[in-house]
């Protein structure tokens, strides 16, 4: 069994109410935080617009960063030879790097991954050359060049940049992709997660115990009941820290639910769960229920760049500042917002400098957008521990 020293994890209370919810308390070397939590993406060491004072100022814990994008620019090695991620960013508190699989197969398919859209209508070409047993062949989205990733790559390079907590590489399937290609590569996942394992443990053994990092191993299967059950039961027996919910997740909510149940109900309970790429406010009170530790998904700094801002109740979970219903209004973005956005700046003032053109505009909403999903975490765990998960629901999810 590997070890993790300066890592734990542990259940502090569940759900009187009998679904899965639980609410944890997660240790690092950089400090500990309360689940269930929302992770903030800073993809390419940065959460677009702010700083990580602001960050931090919002309620955050803990962040993410990306892989994938890290290796291109400005390359593993030379964030090692700046002192690791923490340092390079100026973040002190807790870090997760994900494996840069879902980057290296999304943009396989043609598609454009979530961190790195510049337009809504300028899809990038495919870029993914070849996936064979040995790891995942890709050209650069920056300048075309030719790359290989690998489970034991994807490793050195994550041990390089320095987060807290690291992810397995995986294949990730997608929805349109066939029962036995799903399966097909569930299989190869999981033997490269046994690589991912053996990488892992090398490289550990070479670091300070204040550098020692927690690896993540991830659960795939697509939307199928059986498949998920044996990914989940191999994943599980793997000597992982935490555990991910990876891969197609169906075509709908109520499919996501489906699929994170068939997982939920294989795995043992006693470790950290973080499911991959869920950040609405629905989605999250409905995957809490199921057992859910951590999410994180790039929407709620991403809309703020677009001028939506969070609103719990409103249609949509959100409020279109561009639009001129608020070009005079003198109200804060939320009224029960305590965030350095609310208690200074008006909705009208936020249209403004959205019809300007003004960068801060962003910068404003993404500090409200962050403090809300802080605040919704916070309710979520007071609700938990009262047992009114499904009156907070109500409260921040318009029927």
């Amino acid at each position: 069994m590997t070890d993790y020293p300066g890592f734990s994890f542990d259940i502090t209370a569940r759900d009187p109410g009998g679904t899965r919810a639980r609410i944890g308390r997660y240790e690092t070397p950089h400090g500990g935080f309360d689940t269930p939590a929302f992770i903030f993406c800073g993809t390419k060491a940065a959460v677009k617009t702010v700083t990580p004072a602001q960050v931090k100022e919002a309620g955050t814990s803990i962040i993410l960063s990306n892989t994938y994008h890290l290796m291109l620019q400005p390359g593993a090695d030379l964030v090692a030879r700046l002192g690791g991620l923490h340092k390079f960013m100026g973040w002190d508190g807790p870090m997760l790097t994900d494996s840069g699989g879902f980057q290296v197969f999304s943009l396989g398919h043609g598609s454009v991954a979530e961190e790195i859209k510049g337009s809504r209508n300028n899809a990038r070409p495919p870029t993914l050359i070849k996936v064979s047993e040995e790891g995942a062949e890709f050209r650069s989205y920056i300048d075309g060049s030719p790359h290989t990733l690998t489970p034991e790559s994807s490793i050195e390079i994550q041990q390089k940049l320095g987060a807290d907590l690291i992810v397995a590489f995986d294949e990730c399937t997608a929805f349109h992709d066939s029962r036995d290609y799903t399966a097909r590569s569930m299989e190869l996942t999981h033997r490269w997660a046994k690589r991912c394992v053996n990488a892992f443990e090398q490289g550990q053994e070479k670091l300070a115990l204040d550098r020692r990092q927690a690896l993540y191993g991830i659960v795939q299967g697509g939307v199928y009941a059986d498949l998920r059950q044996v990914s989940a039961e191999f994943i599980d027996s793997q000597s992982f820290f935490g555990l991910a919910v990876g891969g197609s997740l169906g075509g709908s909510k109520g499919q996501m639910r489906e699929v994170v149940g068939y997982t939920m109900a294989h795995l043992n309970g006693t470790r950290p769960v973080h499911l991959l790429g869920i950040g609405s406010f629905a989605d999250i009170i409905d995957n809490v229920q199921q057992g859910i530790d951590t999410f994180d998904c790039v929407a709620p700094t991403r809309m703020a760049r677009h001028g939506g801002a969070l609103l719990p109740g409103a249609p949509g979970e959100r409020i279109n500042l561009r639009n001129a219903q608020y070009r005079e209004d003198s109200g804060p973005l939320d009224p029960g917002c305590s965030c350095h956005t609310c208690r200074s700046f008006s909705r009208a003032y936020i249209h403004h400098l959205l019809k300007a053109e003004e960068g801060l505009s962003g910068q404003l909403i993404t500090i409200h957008n962050i403090a809300v999903m802080n605040r919704l975490m916070a309710e979520v765990r007071a609700a938990i521990a009262g047992g009114t998960l499904a009156e907070l629901r109500r409260q921040w999810v318009a029927d």
